[in-house]
C-alpha cells in the first residue's frame, strides 16, 4: 500500500478529487458534508494498477491548519491541489510551507476545476512556487471533478509517483502516530494512523505512553488483517486502554526501542534562530506540542517541549506561530539527549559542537562510553571502538588507560593492588565488564579481585622485598630486625602488601619470613627426635625465640605440629 496526503487551499476540490478517484466519501462528519467543508482528516482508498493507494484528505481552511498538519506530518507524498479558476491562494502558500518544513520530497500538482478556466496560468504559478521547496520540480495534471476530464491521466501520474517512493523497512521499530481514536461496540478502543515503517501483528505488545497495550485486532483498507506491513493506513483495536486515555498525537511504539524526550537540539530550516519567537508550537507526526525555543547558533536551537515525544536523530518537524498563523521554521532533529546548558557561554559552545560533521561521534565523545544498543534508539549509527556491549570514545579510552596505571602505581605502595570495583569507580567506568578490556595492553593484571602490576609491588618496595628474600634464602628462619626493615623502607603497610601478594609470610607483628617457611620448617622439624622442645627446634632451624615461638604457634594452628601440654611438640603424621 502507498499513502498520499492532499494539500491545498479551502474549496479547491481536494475532497471532490479523492471522491472521484476512490468512489468513497472522505468527509467523515455530518457537519462536513452539510457545509461542504472538510474540517478534520478524511480517509479513502482505491486500487491503481497493482497497488493499493490510500489518501489522507486534509482540511484547507486556515482555522483547521493544526488538523492539516496532523495529516501532513507522517505523509511520504502529496497531491497538491490548486483550482484553475482561483489559482495560488493564501492557504496554498501555508500548506506548501508546511510540506517544505516537514521535508516532503515527493509530490504531484493537480490543477482542478479545469472546466471553469484555462489551467495554464494556475499551473505555471503553482509549479514556480513548488519548485522552490523540498518538493522541487513535480509533474502536473489538469482535471475536472465535474466532468471527469483528466482523471485517467491523473491515475497514471499517481502510479508513477507511488512507483518512485522508497520501499519501507518491514523490520523497523514501530512508531504509529495516532490521528484518530474511537470506540467500536463489542471491540473497545480503536486507533488509526499511517504506519510508515515496521510491522504490526495481532497479539503484539506495544507501548502507548507508559502503558503496555495488546493488539486485539487489525484492519487495513476496511479488511481484517492478521498483520500489516508498512506503508499502510491501519486501524488497531487495542486491549488495555480506554478511549478516553487516547488522543491524536499519541504514539504506539515498539517497547524498549524509543527514547521519549522533552528536550532536543535541532537544525532549523527557513529561519534563523534569533528571529523566532520564544514560544511556538512543535508539529511532528500527528503531535502538536507547545515548545520553548532557545537559540544555540545561527541555525541551531534547543527546544523544550511541554510533553515528551519519542524522537530520533533525523526526524523532521516544523514550528508554527499560532499567533501569527504562519509556519515559523522547519527543523531536523540533531540530538534527543542533549547536555545541560548550565555554564555561561554553554549555548554558544553547544551551537559550535552541533556544527560538527559526525553527530554520533560527538555524542560518544561527550559521554565516553555508550551502550551500542542505545545508538539505534537515538537514531545514530554506531561510532567509536566496540568494547563488548559498549562503544568507547578512543580518546577517552586511551586517557583512562593512562589514568588506571597512575592509580595502581600510587595505590601499590599501600596495598597488594587496587580492588577492581574501586578502580572502576575512580575511572568512572559505567560497568564492571569494561575493566578487563581497558587494562589490556597496559601491563596491569587482575588477580584475586585486585588490579596490580605483574609482581604487584611498587618498584622501591619490590627492590626492598628482593633484598629481604636474598637474606632469607641463606637463613630462612632468621627474620630481619625492625631496624633493617625500617632502613629498607618497609613499614607496616608495605609488608602487608608483600604478604598479601605471597612474597613474604608474617608470623607475628613485624616478624616476616619467606613465602614457603611453613613447608621448610615442617621438613626440618621432622628430622628431630619426636617430641621436641622449643629450644631444640630453635637450634635445628638456626633461629631465635622471637621467631620460633610464633612460628611454632602458626604450625600448631595449621595442624602441622601438635603441642603435647608439657612444653613439647611433635610433627603430625
Amino acid at each position: 500500500m502507498r499513502v498520499i496526503v492532499t494539500a491545498g487551499h479551502v474549496d479547491h476540490g481536494k475532497s471532490t478529487l479523492v471522491r472521484r478517484l476512490t468512489g468513497m466519501e472522505p468527509d467523515r462528519w455530518a457537519e462536513e458534508r452539510r457545509r461542504g467543508l472538510t474540517i478534520d482528516l478524511g480517509f479513502a482508498w482505491t486500487r491503481l494498477g497493482e497497488e493499493d493507494v490510500a489518501f489522507v484528505d486534509v482540511p484547507g481552511h486556515e482555522r483547521f491548519v493544526p488538523n492539516m498538519l496532523a495529516g501532513a506530518g507522517p505523509a511520504p507524498a502529496v497531491l497538491f491541489v490548486v483550482a484553475a479558476d482561483e489559482g495560488w491562494m493564501p492557504q496554498s502558500a501555508e500548506h506548501l510551507a508546511a510540506l517544505d518544513a516537514f521535508g516532503v520530497g515527493r509530490g504531484l500538482l493537480v490543477v482542478t476545476k479545469a472546466d471553469r478556466a484555462d489551467p495554464a496560468a494556475a499551473t505555471a504559478e503553482a509549479l514556480r512556487e513548488i519548485a522552490a521547496t523540498s518538493l522541487g520540480a513535480v509533474p502536473a495534471v489538469a482535471v475536472s471533478g465535474t466532468t471527469g476530464a483528466g482523471l485517467d491521466e491523473l491515475r497514471a501520474a499517481i502510479g508513477e509517483l507511488t512507483g518512485g517512493l522508497p520501499s519501507p523497512d518491514p523490520g523497523a521499530d514501530v512508531r504509529l502516530w495516532i490521528d484518530r481514536a474511537f470506540t467500536v461496540s463489542g471491540a473497545g478502543t480503536v486507533v488509526t494512523g499511517t504506519l510508515a515503517a515496521g510491522t504490526i501483528a495481532v497479539g503484539d505488545e506495544l507501548l502507548l505512553g507508559p502503558a503496555r497495550v495488546k493488539v486485539r485486532g487489525l484492519q487495513a483498507l476496511g479488511e481484517p488483517r492478521d498483520r500489516v506491513e508498512a506503508v499502510a493506513r491501519v486501524a488497531v483495536n487495542l486491549r488495555g486502554t480506554a478511549r478516553g486515555e487516547v488522543r491524536r498525537g499519541d504514539v504506539l511504539l515498539t517497547p524498549g526501542r524509543w527514547h521519549p524526550t522533552a528536550e532536543l537540539d535541532v537544525r532549523l530550516r527557513g529561519a534563523d534562530a534569533a528571529d523566532l519567537h520564544r514560544n511556538l508550537v512543535l508539529h511532528l507526526g500527528t503531535a502538536a506540542v507547545p515548545v520553548r525555543v532557545r537559540p544555540l547558533g545561527t541555525d541551531t536551537a534547543r527546544l523544550t517541549m511541554a510533553s515528551a515525544l519519542p524522537l530520533r536523530v533525523g526526524d523532521r518537524g516544523l514550528l508554527r506561530d499560532p499567533g501569527e498563523h504562519r509556519i515559523a521554521a522547519g527543523f531536523d532533529v540533531l540530538d534527543v539527549r542533549p547536555p545541560a546548558l548550565a555554564r555561561r557561554g554553554a549555548a554558544r559552545a553547544r551551537g559550535d559542537e552541533l556544527a560538527g560533521p559526525d553527530l554520533a561521534r560527538t555524542y560518544l565523545h561527550r559521554h565516553g562510553f555508550v551502550r551500542a544498543s542505545d545508538f539505534p534508539v537515538l537514531g545514530l549509527p554506531e561510532p567509536g571502538d566496540r568494547v563488548g556491549d559498549w562503544c568507547a570514545d578512543p580518546e577517552h579510552f586511551a586517557g583512562l588507560r593512562t589514568k588506571a596505571a597512575a592509580i595502581v602505581r600510587d595505590w601499590d605502595a599501600l596495598a597488594a593492588g587496587v580492588p577492581v570495583e574501586a578502580l572502576r569507580q575512580r575511572l568512572g567506568l559505567p560497568a564492571p565488564d569494561l575493566v578487563a578490556p581497558l587494562l589490556a595492553g597496559t601491563g596491569l593484571e587482575v588477580a584475586g579481585g585486585l588490579v596490580r602490576r605483574p609482581g604487584g609491588l611498587d618498584p622501591a618496595v619490590e627492590k626492598a622485598v628482593g633484598t629481604i628474600g636474598k637474606r632469607l634464602a641463606e637463613h630462612p628462619f632468621r627474620a630481619p630486625e625492625a631496624d633493617e626493615l625500617r632502613a629498607l623502607g618497609l613499614g607496616r603497610r608495605e609488608l602487608a602488601a608483600a604478604v598479601r601478594l605471597g612474597r613474604l609470610t608474617a608470623v607475628a607483628e613485624g616478624v616476616v619470613l619467606g613465602p614457603d617457611v611453613e613447608q621448610r620448617a615442617a621438613a626440618e622439624l621432622r628430622r628431630l627426635p619426636q617430641p621436641f622442645t622449643v629450644s631444640e627446634a630453635r637450634r635445628a632451624l638456626d633461629s631465635t625465640r622471637r621467631v620460633m615461638i610464633p612460628l611454632l604457634e602458626r604450625l600448631d594452628a595449621a595442624g602441622v605440629t601438635a603441642p603435647l601440654g608439657d612444653g613439647t611438640r611433635r610433627v603430625r603424621g
